[in-house]
């Protein structure tokens, strides 16, 4: 039994479950939230697969997709008419299926895919034409957060730090192995919030022996790939990199009405550049801070990156919602599409992912890039139904 109490503005919302403790999430207006979903999860493949990316998949059988799992997340702490979606027109109807409880306004799709600063600058302009004075938070949709009550509480925090200042707030976590797969924000000089800190470099996907400098530095923090600001800094930050596109997508006369704005978009989205918005603003703004955050974190963008998160059974193997018997074998990832069975013997260090018509075995290493130069070899060869 759930019991909800919720009065207006500015005000706090109350769940209670039998077997759980009060949690108290904070509600303002102002507050909204742009989830990512237009990725094709290639890193992940075979499981993620082109006609059903990573993040509508139910990877571990928990019985809500990644998507869904993340909506969850930000809906506990934001109305529904505050979240947003950006995906691409090929999983529109997916995102309908796996949330109908949100409006089709809040989904926006691309029209061509251009990565996750356009999107974003998109998402931005529409919020502040609705909210002027609105704080935004932007967030991947295929990530664990193993503590909500502390990922709350820091997305409070940083909600109340971009209210009073224009800048745009990076999530960091503290690293826990050398992992050349994720992003590492370098902490600079502290600022007058404690565990604020401006931010001194990033770094992407850096070679493994980098990544030992930075963990053993103790100065580099995991970029989450969260980020908090106020949507009038976020135009600012935006308009310096695709000003000509934006200029004309603010939308600021009164009678600028939906069908207007997804007119314009429809003509003038192709000519944003493809570009990430890690690249876009942590690499080109100068007024990014870092917050250090300590709410348990994974982004399950790889099939190395799962399994150094995930908890290992014998032989420090790793089976993800999958029906296996292994013998002999250690260090190893396995996730097979459900009814199939595996049989493993005498394996060591290796991923071992099926999924329709699909077979990949190979070492399990730093596996990003090594699964991306496979998909781009089979579809060369053998075709989209493959990839």
């Amino acid at each position: 039994m759930i019991f909800l109490v919720l009065s207006v503005k500015n005000s706090y919302l109350r769940t209670r479950n039998i077997k759980s403790k009060y949690v108290y999430m904070k509600i303002d207006e102002k507050n909204y939230c742009v989830i990512l979903a237009g990725g094709r999860g290639r890193r992940l493949w075979p499981s993620s697969r082109k006609a059903c990316p990573k993040q509508f998949l139910d990877f571990f059988g928990t019985g809500r997709t990644q998507l869904q799992t993340t909506y969850d997340r930000f809906a506990k702490l934001l109305p529904p008419g505050h979240i947003y979606i950006c995906t691409c027109k090929e999983y529109f109807n997916m995102v309908k299926e796996q949330l109908p409880e949100l409006d089709e306004k809040n989904i926006l799709v691309e029209p061509v895919h251009r990565n996750t600063a356009p999107s974003v600058a998109w998402a931005n302009m529409r919020i502040k034409r609705e909210t002027p004075d609105a704080n935004i938070i932007v967030a991947p949709s295929d990530q664990v957060v193993v503590n909500e009550e502390k990922f709350i509480k820091s997305l409070e925090v940083g909600l109340s730090y971009v209210s009073e200042n224009d800048v745009l707030l990076a999530m960091g976590v503290k690293p826990t192995r050398p992992e050349p797969g994720y992003g590492y924000i370098q902490l600079g000089e502290l600022s007058c919030k404690p565990d604020v800190y401006c931010l001194k470099s990033f770094t992407e996907k850096p070679e493994r022996e980098f990544a030992k400098m930075f963990m053993e530095s103790g100065e580099f923090y995991w970029n989450t790939g969260i980020f908090i600001s106020n949507a009038k800094h976020l135009i600012q930050s935006f308009e310096s990199i695709f000003p000509s596109v934006l200029r004309n997508l603010k939308f600021e006369k009164p009678d600028y009405t939906y069908e207007d704005e997804m007119e314009y978009v429809t003509q003038n989205y192709p000519r944003y550049p493809n570009l990430s918005i890690d690249y876009a603003i942590l690499e080109q703004s100068q007024s990014v801070y870092v917050m250090k955050c300590d709410f348990g974190w994974a982004d399950l963008g790889t099939w190395h990156g799962i399994y150094e998160f995930m908890n290992r059974g014998e032989g420090d193997n790793v089976a993800v919602d999958t029906e296996v018997m292994m013998e002999d074998s250690h260090n190893n990832i396995i996730k097979l599409s459900k009814g199939k069975l595996g049989v493993i013997s005498g394996l060591d260090g290796y991923i071992v992912a099926e999924e329709g018509n699909v077979l990949l075995i190979c070492k399990k290493g730093d596996s990003s890039a090594l699964v991306r130069k496979y998909v781009n070899e089979v579809q060369m060869k053998y075709g989209d139904d493959f990839v």
